[in-house]
Formats: structure tokens, C-alpha cells, sequence
């Protein structure tokens, strides 16, 4: 017998193991992404200023449990309904920022927060969020100015040079969310009939009010099975509209101090 012979069965034994190594990751990754948490990219300004266009985020998958729409990719529907993580999952919370199947089209996932809760009665007054018919406090705090440009617009479109000194609002809910808002001006969300939010759905608006798809308008009642997870933190941010692809861009258009922040 030959030595090249005799390495044979030691090559194939190598390239066995390195099959088994790779499956293996790709299992874990499968197995995590669909279980724990599930990266996602802020496409559109719909959530400024408090998630970016350029923003890459982990999604938490077990915070309200289990639904058919927990798999990254289309299923066929073999259960209905949630399944919940004891000790783990629980219902959302008002003011809790969302990822969730559109209902209208399940394959494609929005991120909004939550504001109206089940049995809740949703309304916008002169730009003045209502819940239960109760005004929720809203404060002036500065000005915001964006280094992308928006391409999800409703009603009016706001370009890119829109986002320069917009007014910033501060809402703080009864749960004790406080988050930032941003007043474009007057926009045909600014008032609205009053929705009663039924039972097992959600009320969803974007922190952009005047420029944002949510529940006031096509997006309507979110239904519970179609909640993917919770915001949990942004782990890398990339401003100026630069393509993740574009590797030589980074060092100039990193948001460093997106790293690592928590969503709230």
C-alpha cells in the first residue's frame, strides 16, 4: 500500500468532521434565531428617533412565548394560538417596542410600540395621545436631526432634509415608559377617531408619529399570535444611509454610541 493510499482514509475521516462541525454551528444558529434571538434591520425612519435607519437589533423571542410566526420563515400553520416559557414569557407591557407579522401580509415584519393593550381605548387629539379617554403627558425636549433619509412615509412624505430640528416630544405612560416622539407638523394621524382595541390584539403606533404605517391607519388591530418578540438592544448602527456591504465606509459612519444600547 502507498502512503497517498494511506492518508485517504484520514482525509475523509477530516472532511467528515469538518461536515459534522458545520452542521452542527448551523443547527445552533438555526436553533437560536428561531428559540432566543432574532437579529432584524431598521429599514425606515417609522421609529425615530429612538431606532435609526441602519440600526441592527436582537430580538428577545420567548418575551410573550411561542406562535406559528416565531420561525423566521414561512411555516404551515401547525398550531394556533401561544406558547408560553414559564418563569419567561409573559403579555406585553404599554410602551413595549415590538417586531410583529403585518396582518394584512404575515410575511413581512414591522416594528412598532405598543400603546394600546386589550379593552383599551386608543385616540389622537391635536397631536395628543389619548388612552381610556386620559391625555398622555407630553413634554418638549430639543430637537432631532437625522443622518439618513426616510423612505416609509404616510400620508405626506418627508424627505431626508425634513429631519433637520425636528421638535421632540417626551410621552410617559402609566407603565412608566417614557420614550421620545417627533412632531413633523400637522399629518392626517394628528387626530383620529377613537379605536377600541379587542380582545387578544394590540394598538401599535411608530415614535414618528407624523410619519409612520401603524394601527391608525393600514396596519389596524395587531393581533397576539402575530408578536415575534420584544426589542431587546442594538448591537451595531451604521448611519448615513451606508450599505452594511460597504465595508470601507464604517470607520467614518459608525454610530459608536448605538453600540450595545438597550430599546426602550
Amino acid at each position: 500500500m502507498s502512503v497517498s493510499d494511506q492518508n485517504k482514509p484520514a482525509e475523509k475521516n477530516a472532511l467528515w468532521e469538518t461536515i459534522v462541525v458545520l452542521f452542527q454551528a448551523f443547527l445552533l444558529a438555526a436553533v437560536i434565531r428561531t428559540v432566543l434571538l432574532q437579529p432584524f434591520t431598521i429599514p425606515s425612519g417609522s421609529m425615530m428617533p429612538t431606532l435609526l435607519v441602519g440600526d441592527y437589533l436582537l430580538v428577545n423571542k420567548f418575551a410573550y412565548g411561542y406562535s406559528r410566526y416565531s420561525l423566521p420563515a414561512y411555516n404551515p400553520g401547525w398550531f394556533t394560538g401561544r406558547i408560553m416559557v414559564p418563569g419567561l414569557s409573559g403579555t406585553p407591557t404599554r410602551g413595549d417596542v415590538i417586531v410583529f407579522r403585518l396582518p394584512s401580509d404575515p410575511s413581512i415584519d414591522y416594528i412598532k410600540r405598543v400603546i394600546g393593550l386589550p379593552g383599551d381605548r386608543i385616540q389622537v387629539r391635536d397631536s395628543v395621545l389619548y388612552i381610556n379617554d386620559k391625555p398622555v403627558p407630553r413634554v418638549a425636549e430639543g430637537t432631532f436631526s437625522s443622518d439618513t433619509s426616510d423612505t416609509a412615509g404616510v400620508g405626506v412624505q418627508h424627505s431626508m432634509e425634513s429631519y433637520r430640528d425636528v421638535p421632540i416630544y417626551r410621552e410617559t405612560l402609566d407603565s412608566g415608559a417614557s420614550y421620545q416622539t417627533l412632531d413633523l407638523g400637522l399629518s392626517e394621524g394628528d387626530n383620529t377617531p377613537v379605536f377600541n382595541v379587542p380582545e387578544k390584539h394590540y394598538f401599535m403606533m411608530g415614535d414618528n408619529r407624523d410619519n409612520s404605517s401603524d394601527s391608525r391607519f393600514s396596519v389596524k388591530y395587531v393581533p397576539e399570535e402575530n408578536l415575534v418578540g420584544r426589542a431587546s438592544f442594538i448591537i451595531f448602527s451604521l448611519g448615513n444611509d451606508t450599505p452594511f456591504f460597504q465595508v470601507w465606509k464604517w470607520p467614518t459612519n459608525l454610530r459608536y454610541d448605538r453600540f450595545f444600547k438597550g430599546i426602550r
